[in-house]
């Protein structure tokens, strides 16, 4: 407890403040719930001062100020993750504690050096051998049960995502990664590596991590607290514009020409279409005088406004001085501009001669308005490459601006829009653009260039963390190659490119299975090599009937057999992964047969069982999965072989394939194995 007596100074107060909120925070840090705080010890040799060093979540130090636990981030902890045979960083011993929550599971641990020589079974060689660290604790880690919210994996970081984590801060870091090889959390882990180590200036300039759908958000915001970092911010695209709401997707079409950098000329030209000369002279009556603005001297104005603001909404004011300018030129009795604008200001024909030239305008309004007018579609799109599809976007006008819910994809057209107009007089705190020292981007394969626009116009200094995996591109804007997407992006340091090609959570039969569908999804790439070599082959179930029976009249009665063996075996959380065209019929089934059940875009993966349309199900995991009509899912979704390559990668345990039609053809040999 802090105090200030009565008679206590300012500084003393500002002091009080600053130590209360130290506290308050080292306090919020130190609440890890049930997670274990050490996970390990590593043992330097002799020859390296022969010291050992507890590692775990926070640093913690006794009263004199030793390290009783170092910080996992800390350079000190580093041999814990990247020491192997040939290079031992000076360990003699690394112990892994495999842990179940604050209960001790068991000791792991590995000998380095003339006594791991002195210990090995079989050929010296082996001991240079490259191995996963810690085994039996990545393994025991691996083998939980899914809670629905994703875990951190800081007690069993390997070597190649440790490399990830460390890497420096400059420039923008590609990180490439197929199912199961923890590219999304090898990013968070790095976000809060690169907030113990910059300190400053990231603590004040901020981290932005931006997810694919607020589901996904919702499945990794607990990592970052668990690690002791709450003040990231993470956000979909659409939370960054302000003022706004966005909600669901556009059709593909639509979705195509939203995400295509032609709109940028396209909203410039939406700009432009509201910055016009007065229509006729404008007459406004002022005593005995008739005061005069004539079109000639408004489209002057205009041009002036144009060459001298880089924003839209700054020239207003330059607009109005210049207006009331004219008019007081125009006064036989040599009125003041400032004089006819106090008291003519609240007339309704000057307003509206104001608003006509030169409104003060949001993102909303402008696109609003534009949406809902086919005549300012085509005055925007004329001579651009827009011109023939323009008319796609438009779409019934709301009755005011302020209640509109725009969708994902128009985001970068808010935000173009923002940049462009600027903040409105006497908001520049709320409608300026926040920019951050890094960002992180998770499933970044899918982004459109106006969305990877948008992210870095919020780049303070081009440090990005983007992460991916091209064989799960599955979105209108799908990027065969990360040049692609680095093409739109900052290119003030040299981009790097690493790729994770070990695969911690599926097991090896599974992955088999979903790699018979990859030279469909993505021919150039190789799937991770599994190291969950134990596992259940993917079970594959004919619905099919002979009679010919509708669709659905055989699926139904097989879906609902395979849904309550896995509720009942305890297996753990269950997703029924679907195509979109049957998602309203199978949560009605289970409605019908008392079935408990979640919504993915309403309870996450909090259920026990939980039905996820196939566009949502990226980036989850869950224990088990059941795939329902694969042949629909290729054929409603444009990345078709994608999508079901996605699918099929989402459980740690087991996956249950459940048709009626027949399947495709990579699930054809699967499908004959049984």
């Amino acid at each position: 407890m802090v105090e200030v007596g009565a008679g206590g100074t300012n500084q003393a107060r500002f002091e009080r403040d600053v130590i209360s909120e130290a506290v308050s925070k080292r306090l919020g840090q130190m609440e890890l719930g049930r997670r274990a705080l050490v996970f390990g010890r590593i043992d330097f040799d002799d020859d390296n001062g022969g010291d050992d060093f507890y590692v775990g979540r926070l640093g913690v130090w006794n009263t004199d100020q030793d390290p009783v636990v170092v910080d996992w981030r800390a350079p000190i902890a580093e041999p814990f993750y990247r020491a192997t045979g040939p290079n031992p960083m000076g360990l003699e011993r690394r112990r892994h504690f495999a842990t179940r929550g604050r209960q001790l599971l068991g000791i792991d641990d590995e000998i380095f050096g003339d006594l791991a020589r002195f210990n090995a079974d079989s050929d010296p060689a082996d001991v240079d051998t490259p191995k996963l660290k810690g085994q039996g604790a990545l393994i025991a880690a691996l083998e939980q049960s899914r809670t629905g919210r994703l875990g951190d994996i800081v007690a069993t970081i390997q070597g190649e995502q440790d490399e990830i984590i460390r890497s420096h801060m400059k420039g923008v870091l590609v990180v490439q990664g197929g199912p199961g090889t923890g590219k999304t959390v090898v990013a968070l882990h790095r976000a809060a590596y690169l907030l113990y180590t910059h300190r400053f200036p990231l603590e004040g300039q901020g981290v932005l991590i931006v997810g694919p759908n607020r589901l996904f958000l919702a499945y990794i915001e607990q990592v970052l607290p668990s690690l002791g970092e709450a003040g990231v911010q993470l956000s979909v695209l659409g939370d960054l514009i302000p003022h706004v709401r966005v909600n669901a997707h556009d059709t593909e079409d639509v979705s195509r020409l939203k995400g295509d950098l032609v709109m940028v000329e396209v909203i410039a030209n939406a700009v432009r279409t509201r910055e016009r000369p007065l229509r006729d002279d404008f007459v406004l009556g002022y005593g005995l005088d008739n005061l005069h603005v004539s079109v000639e001297q408004s489209r002057h104005i205009i041009k002036q406004a144009r060459r001298r603001f880089r924003t839209h909404n700054a020239a207003r004011k330059f607009v109005e001085s210049e207006f009331y300018n004219v008019l007081a030129a125009d006064s036989r009795e040599g009125h003041d501009a400032s004089l006819i604008r106090d008291r003519t200001r609240a007339q309704l024909p000057v307003r509206e001669a104001l608003e006509s030239m030169w409104p003060v305008l949001t993102p909303a309004h402008l696109l609003h308005d534009l949406f809902g007018s086919r005549a300012l579609l085509r005055a925007a799109g004329k001579g651009t490459a827009a011109e023939q599809s323009i008319e796609l976007l438009y779409r019934e006008r709301s009755d005011h601006a302020d209640n509109v819910v725009f969708t994902m994809d128009d985001a970068p057209l808010l935000d173009e829009a923002l940049a462009l107009l600027g903040s409105r007089p006497k908001m520049k705190d709320a409608d300026e653009i926040r920019t951050y020292g890094h960002i992180v981007v998770d499933e970044a394969q899918d982004l459109s260039p106006m969305e990877l626009r948008v992210l870095n116009r919020r780049s303070l200094n081009g440090s990005m963390t983007i992460v991916g995996d091209i064989a799960q591109a599955t979105g209108a804007w799908a990027h065969d190659d990360w040049q692609e997407v680095l093409s739109h992006l900052s290119d003030k340091h040299d981009p790097r490119r690493v790729e994770l090609t070990i695969g911690y959570r599926i097991p090896a039969p599974t992955m088999a299975a979903a790699a018979q569908v990859l030279p469909y999804a993505a021919p150039n790439l190789a799937p991770p090599k599994a190291i969950r070599e134990d596992g259940d082959a993917p079970v594959i179930v004919n619905a099919g009937s002979a009679d010919g029976t509708e669709v659905g009249g055989g699926l139904w009665p097989a879906l609902r057999r395979v849904v309550e063996e896995e509720m009942t075996s305890g297996v753990g959380n269950v997703a029924v992964i679907v195509p979109g065209s049957l998602r309203d019929l199978i949560e009605a089934h289970l409605t019908d047969a008392a079935i408990e059940f979640g919504r993915a875009t309403r309870t996450g993966l909090d259920q026990l069982l939980t039905v996820v349309p196939v566009t949502l199900v990226k980036g989850l995991e869950v224990d088990s999965a059941i795939v329902v009509e694969p042949a629909s899912i290729v054929a409603e979704e444009r990345q078709g072989y994608r999508s079901l390559y996605v699918a099929l990668t989402r459980a740690t345990k087991r996956v249950t394939i459940v048709h009626e039609h027949p399947l495709p053809e990579p699930l054809h040999d699967q499908a004959a194995s049984q």
